[in-house]
């Protein structure tokens, strides 16, 4: 079944977001591995936890302050590697399933979205630099609203601009817990699972779990 609107999460789903770290792993050492999944943890934290206070901060303030807090709860991390590791999450890698899949669900006729955490100017470099300009129709930013997923309105932001009911879009993410915030919200969710992770909120279930996002243009 195609859908007229496939909206994607961008970092994790989209972007790679543990490509930042290894680009720079001989750089970093050991401690690499554990650096990158520390960062992002902290960063998902930060942005549920501001979310529920009402203290929002954007999402590149909170990746900076991740990366700050990750670095010093393993002892600290080389000079310059800070620099160097804010520089490479702003031009992530995209998935290898990326643009031919985006590519695919537009030559169907459907449109192709982000509805992200991120800032509309990162998420403009971030398409930009790994190639998937052509293949988005939209990016939209939580930062308009000053909160952050999984908040309804976030996910109202879609219908809003497309102008479409929840049932009539198609949400992935691979990201377990924007999954079922989406399907609370009412969207048709895709959970791209592909690390293999075992599921969680079982009461609010995805449409589909796929391994990969060429899963999609295979409905």
């Amino acid at each position: 079944m195609l859908f007229p609107l496939y909206v994607f999460d961008a970092y994790g789903t989209l972007f790679d977001v543990h490509s930042a770290v290894a680009r720079h792993r001989d750089f970093l050492g050991p401690s690499a591995e554990r650096l990158s999944q520390l960062w992002r943890a902290k960063q998902l934290e930060y942005s549920w936890t501001r979310s529920l206070m009402g203290a929002y901060r954007d999402f590149d303030a909170l990746t900076r302050d991740a990366l700050d807090f990750a670095a010093a709860s393993l002892g600290g991390i080389p000079a310059g590697a800070r620099e160097k590791l804010l520089g490479a999450y702003e031009t992530l890698d995209a998935y290898a399933d990326a643009a031919p899949v985006l590519a695919a669900l537009r030559a169907k006729g459907a449109k192709c979205a982000i509805l992200s955490n991120g800032t509309p100017r990162a998420l403009e470099r971030a398409v930009r630099s790994a190639g998937l300009a052509d293949f988005l129709d939209d990016s939209l930013s939580v930062d308009a609203l000053k909160i952050f997923k999984t908040a309804p309105a976030v996910y109202e932001m879609a219908c809003a601009r497309y102008g479409l009911p929840p049932e009539k879009i198609s949400f992935q993410s691979s990201n377990r817990w924007d999954v079922a915030g989406a399907t609370k919200f009412g969207f048709r969710t895709c959970w791209i699972n592909r690390t293999g992770a075992p599921d969680e909120y079982a009461d609010l279930p995805p449409a589909r779990v796929a391994a990969s996002l060429s899963a999609l243009v295979e409905e």
